[in-house]
């Protein structure tokens, strides 16, 4: 278990590396359309300015795209009783608790570390899990505080959003300042700026898929150690499977943050998900079970 964490710590920078190298390419072709080397220095100062006030701001910004309202105990004292026993379990400061008024079966964790952590469930989760398995899908949630994936998908939550400002900015940047250039440009330059702004958001995506995915076998496992009974989480993964359905208030960015994936299905979507296939984490579970 600590071997995968830390296995999954390492390939965390070398993705968050790539994003800086990434920002950084992007920025020098710039530079060299526009021959001007300040283009990829405010490129650069804007991408980490924006990068550092999403990683503060990122976790109250999650909570506003859901509409995630704050409870105490006697809001909900099932939901909130779990959460404070996973803690106690855990030995994991108690994180903030909400709750998301949304028929899709869902659950998530995010914040900065363990001392500024928030875990949500939405309604249709409550709805449909029974006590077990409902501490099961919270366990899985305190799983990510504890591993610190929270912090991980805060850093590639930021950085999805700087690559897709960038792309913004790319574009108009091709559209407008031609203009005024009178097409002076470069028909190469062109193409190259252009490419460079159609994939780095798939780019970004592709890294933030390669992030999650193992996260999510290893917070199944990590709750099972927890609450020291596989059948919940097993349970827990086909409720969710059997009620899946996409959430009404929905962001690529924050994808990876659920435990499971909260957009349409599509071919797409599955192919570019940062989610595993339930099947294949609940056969991982009940292939484990023993050693449990």
């Amino acid at each position: 278990m600590y071997k995968q964490i830390a296995e999954n710590k390492r390939r965390t920078i070398y993705i968050i590396v790539g994003f800086v190298l990434l920002v950084g390419v992007i920025a020098a072709l710039f530079a060299w359309y526009y021959h001007d080397v300040w283009v990829a220095v405010w490129t650069i100062i804007i991408a980490i300015i924006y990068a550092v006030f999403q990683y503060y701001a990122s976790s109250t910004l999650a909570m506003a795209m859901t509409g995630a309202r704050e409870i105490s105990k006697k809001d909900n004292p099932r939901l909130y009783n779990i959460v404070e026993n996973l803690s106690i379990t855990t030995g994991l400061p108690m994180p903030r608790v909400y709750i998301v008024d949304d028929n899709a079966p869902n659950a998530f964790a995010t914040g900065r570390d363990p001392k500024h952590a928030s875990v949500a469930a939405t309604t249709g989760l409550l709805d449909i899990m029974n006590d077990k398995e409902l501490n099961a899908v919270m366990a899985h949630e305190m799983s990510h505080v504890k591993n610190y994936d929270i912090r991980v998908s805060m850093i590639v939550f930021g950085l999805v959003c700087v690559i897709g400002l960038i792309s913004d900015i790319a574009f108009r940047m091709m559209f407008y300042g031609n203009r005024r250039r009178d097409n002076e440009g470069s028909p190469v330059g062109y193409v190259l700026v252009l490419i460079a702004a159609i994939l780095s958001p798939f780019v970004a995506t592709i890294a933030q898929m390669a992030v999650s995915r193992q996260r999510e076998y290893l917070a199944d496992a990590s709750a099972v150690n927890i609450t020291r009974y596989p059948e919940g989480m097993i349970n827990a993964l086909k409720k969710l499977q059997s009620h899946s359905q996409p959430m009404k208030s929905q962001n690529i960015a924050a994808e990876s943050m659920y435990i499971n994936n909260p957009l349409r299905k599509g071919f797409f979507s599955n192919l570019l998900s940062s989610h595993p296939p339930l099947e294949k984490r609940i056969e991982r579970l009940e292939h484990g079970k023993k050693t449990f």
